[in-house]
């Protein structure tokens, strides 16, 4: 791989979505990461949808798109660290590598020998870094730190769910696995952050994500709401609590975004909607105003959007106001920019079909990534990988793995 983490080698003990997310951000900018799965592989290879095998039967250790999307760009190994040969042969992993993460509850890793104070004391620049549902208890011993997590717990508890919904009796989850992904794009950040201290210091450390608290920092507004206003915010829909016009409007035939929360935004909105009158309306004169009467805004503004197509719509506002059209995924696999940008990625799947995939959304100049690779067959990488780092074999594909993954 090439790009600007072109020499950073990371040890994948990840499984599902969090963990594998931050592996996934690493590989794509040029780490070497090495996934390392139990003999029977992650159990997110079995979860579809699963593109038609063009030879006919699905390819032994191959995976879905969930697999596919997430695991891109990472070399394969099987090691059943239950087993000391497979203990011994990630400690060879190890030794070379700057980082390792996992992401499975508070007690796996301890009783497996393979825990945070073992490992630093055996490789003491490596930076050991945990996804878990509510934290590792060296970092803060909270009162769920037991608790197994996903995506939609941490949603609910970290208070996304909370401000989601069309009214505070529908508290609805977001559509992406965000209570996963982020968590994810935050330990990869504290990585790099925990690496570059290795590099000075020659000192690892562990580094300690909590889903519960990532979505918690990802619905920061929340936080200083109540503390100000001590009125605990709740869902309403698709408009905004403290900005108007920011919303969700009807069209002729589908919906388009709105943001027009500045007063001069908000006079040249009901200049392009050719209802100038509205701009100067002392009723709607300030933020404050239209939130005042937030109802009698949109309404005023659908008035003129339902007359219009959303093509026609965005043809009015676009480049002048911020505003854009409620896609489906169809949509996107059609929309220019998505390509321009290189963000949908065809690759090949195992039996010779292939499957897009979202590309990274982080771009260099001077350093850019190279073409992505599919993600391994289970185990694909195995005599390669540990051949490099030692004399003796890999440990045989048998037995069990650890239990208990976040996310």
């Amino acid at each position: 791989m090439t790009g600007p983490l072109n020499g950073l080698r990371v040890v994948d003990l990840t499984q599902v979505l969090s963990g594998p997310f931050c592996t996934m951000v690493l590989a794509d900018l040029g780490a070497d990461v090495v996934k390392v799965e139990p003999p029977q592989g992650d159990v997110s290879r079995a979860w579809g949808p699963h593109p038609a095998a063009t030879g006919g039967a699905p390819v032994e250790g191959g995976y879905g798109g969930y697999f596919a999307s997430v695991n891109r760009n990472k070399r394969g190994v099987v090691l059943d660290l239950k087993t000391e040969d497979g203990r011994a042969g990630l400690h060879r992993l190890l030794d070379g590598a700057d980082a390792v993460v996992e992401n499975y509850r508070v007690g796996v890793m301890e009783r497996l020998g393979l825990d945070y104070e073992t490992l630093h004391a055996r490789h003491p620049r490596l930076v050991y870094v945990c996804v878990r549902g509510f934290g590792d208890p060296r970092t803060g011993a909270g009162p769920y730190a037991t608790w197994p997590a996903f995506d939609i717990v941490a949603q609910a508890m970290g208070g996304l769910m909370g401000i989601t919904g069309s009214d505070a009796d529908h508290p609805t989850k977001v559509g992406p696995g965000v209570g996963d992904i982020f968590p994810g794009v935050l330990a990869a950040v504290g990585l790099l952050a925990a690496v570059r201290h290795a590099e000075r210091t020659g000192e690892g450390q562990l580094v300690d994500v909590a889903m519960y608290d990532a979505v918690l920092s990802l619905c920061e507004r929340v936080v200083y709401q109540q503390s100000i206003t001590g009125v605990p915010p709740r869902p309403q829909g698709n408009t905004h609590p403290l900005l108007c016009p920011y919303g969700v409007v009807a069209t002729g035939d589908g919906f388009v975004t709105v943001a027009a929360p500045s007063d001069h935004h908000w006079r040249l909105l009901t200049e392009l909607m050719g209802r100038p009158g509205l701009g100067t309306d002392e009723r709607y004169a300030t933020n404050e105003d239209r939130l005042s009467r937030a109802g009698e805004v949109y309404r005023h503004i659908e008035d003129w959007s339902r007359a219009l197509t959303t093509e026609g719509v965005v043809g009015v506002l676009g480049g002048r106001i911020p505003c854009g059209p409620v896609a489906s995924a169809a949509d996107i696999l059609d929309d220019p920019h998505a390509r321009a940008r290189q963000m949908l990625v065809e690759l090949p799947h195992p039996g010779g079909s292939t499957v897009t995939v979202a590309g990274s959304a982080i771009k260099f100049t001077a350093t850019p990534s190279a073409p992505f690779r599919p993600a391994p067959l289970l185990g694909e990488h195995t005599d390669e990988v540990l051949a490099a780092r030692a004399t003796t074999g890999a440990s045989g594909p048998t037995g069990g793995a650890p239990e208990g993954t976040d996310g």
